[in-house]
């Protein structure tokens, strides 16, 4: 028979207690656990299950992301180095392009690990994770529809930088607000690292941001996705 555990609050006063309630399910052949001890292994039995249920590999968090700025900047800094220095004759949009694709796929990949990882629970965690994948859409959506109408009016060599800069920047606070969600202090980081970085690069320059974000963003995320689950496992 299935088992099921609720807990409330009672609050006399000043003073809170925790108090343990027991559903009808959570009882074996009409006898309750016999002991506190039994009724906490199987409280944490139940609580390793959902987690087993709900756990994803977190390369699939990372990666996407790392290898799309990896290759999506390398081929910036290619086209488009330090002081207009041209290393590999590509067609002008084709660096920009190739960033856009490869983070809306990264974010497509972003959303269905989501679902994977929230699709079987239910209530507050269900809603975030909804809305969470919903902001990730809205938000580079409204970005790009901005970019492309400003994009005409700024300086040739300063497009790219502006497209690549307000993508990343985006993305390290969507990652920022997930690691506030969920109180996950890696993604929380690694919001920080893409931030920082981020900034790190537009003060350099064009070419060299480029080349910064592949190496530190993109690298980074790459490096994130293989460690994250030991890392985790520590918090």
């Amino acid at each position: 028979m299935g088992r099921s555990v609720s807990t409330g609050v009672f609050r006399p006063s000043t003073l809170w207690f925790k108090v343990l309630y027991v559903t009808e399910s959570f009882i074996d052949n009409d006898q309750p656990p016999g002991d506190p001890a039994e009724a906490l292994r199987l409280i944490e039995e139940q609580r390793a299950a959902a987690l087993r249920r709900i756990h994803v590999d977190d390369r699939w968090w990372y990666w996407p992301w790392g290898f799309a700025w990896l290759i999506g900047f390398g081929l910036i800094f290619l086209r488009n180095g330090p002081d207009g220095r041209v290393f590999v004759d590509l067609p002008q949009w084709l660096p920009v392009l190739t960033l856009v694709v490869l983070l809306v796929a990264a974010g497509v990949l972003s959303g269905i690990t989501g679902a994977r990882a929230y699709g079987s629970v239910v209530g507050d965690s269900s809603r975030r994770g909804a809305y969470y994948g919903w902001a990730w859409s809205i938000a580079f959506t409204g970005a790009t529809v901005i970019l492309v109408r400003v994009n005409d009016a700024l300086p040739l060599d300063l497009r790219t930088l502006v497209w690549s800069a307000t993508m990343t920047a985006l993305t390290g606070a969507l990652h920022m607000a997930g690691g506030a969600i969920w109180l996950n202090r890696t993604l929380f980081q690694l919001g920080v690292w893409i931030s920082v970085v981020n900034v790190a690069g537009v003060v350099a320059g064009p070419g060299w941001q480029a080349l910064i974000m592949a190496v530190a963003a993109g690298g980074g995320m790459i490096v994130f996705g293989a460690f994250a689950g030991r890392w985790r496992r520590h918090d």
